[in-house]
């Protein structure tokens, strides 16, 4: 068995990766018309199209942005479900117009309070049979490190075996080797706007 590498080791390297990925993805140039077309390529996708409930991330900063893309893709027919955070743990909501999201804490779209409560909007993990996953780096193995709060790691470990994990990136996002721990998730496709790559999976 291979030596892992000491955890502060692994911290250290990965917070560089990150400090480095956020600096990329600032000055990744022309972020609407790329997103765009990052997003063509994940619908396009034959894991999209056969599947019917789908997890959108909505975007944050320099995230890849998508939520040009929801209105079309709830108007599809496809179940879209959005995620939002509650006391450190990712809720899902099932999206059924745009005007049901609201802007909450740190400027980030969510839905409405009043709708939350409602059963019929309250979605399980093993409910997805796709999980579009957002992060801040990622390598061509499906390897991947968010912001370090473990939100999508939670989120994912209760995710179905056989619902695809498929991270959107900007390509300057993508890494020689991200450094592994023991409760990262591989993801089973990458998806930038040069290419989609196929990543280990779970």
């Amino acid at each position: 068995m291979m030596d892992e590498a000491p955890v502060s080791e692994l911290f250290e390297l990965k917070t560089a990766i990150r400090k480095q990925a956020h600096e990329n993805r600032r000055a990744q140039p022309e972020k609407d018309s790329v997103s765009k077309e990052i997003l063509e390529r994940f619908i396009d996708l034959p894991e999209y199209q056969a599947a019917n409930t789908i997890l959108f991330y909505v975007d944050v900063r320099d995230e890849v942005r998508t939520r040009q893309s929801l209105p079309a893709a709830v108007a599809s027919g496809k179940r879209i479900i959005v995620p939002y955070c509650v006391d450190g743990e990712l809720e899902l909501f099932w999206l059924e117009n745009s005007d049901e999201l609201e802007l909450g804490m740190y400027r980030i779209l969510e839905p409405k309070n009043e709708l939350r409560l409602l059963e019929s909007k309250r979605i399980q993990p093993t409910d997805l049979d796709l999980v579009m996953v957002p992060g801040v780096a990622f390598d061509r193995t499906g390897g991947r490190t968010g912001h370090g709060k473990g939100y999508y790691d939670k989120l994912l470990q209760h995710a179905r075996l056989d619902a695809p994990l498929i991270a959107l990136a900007f390509e300057c996002q993508m890494f020689e080797k991200i450094p592994a721990e023991s409760h990262d998730i591989y993801m089973d496709k990458i998806v930038t706007e040069d290419a989609i790559y196929t990543g280990k999976g779970r």
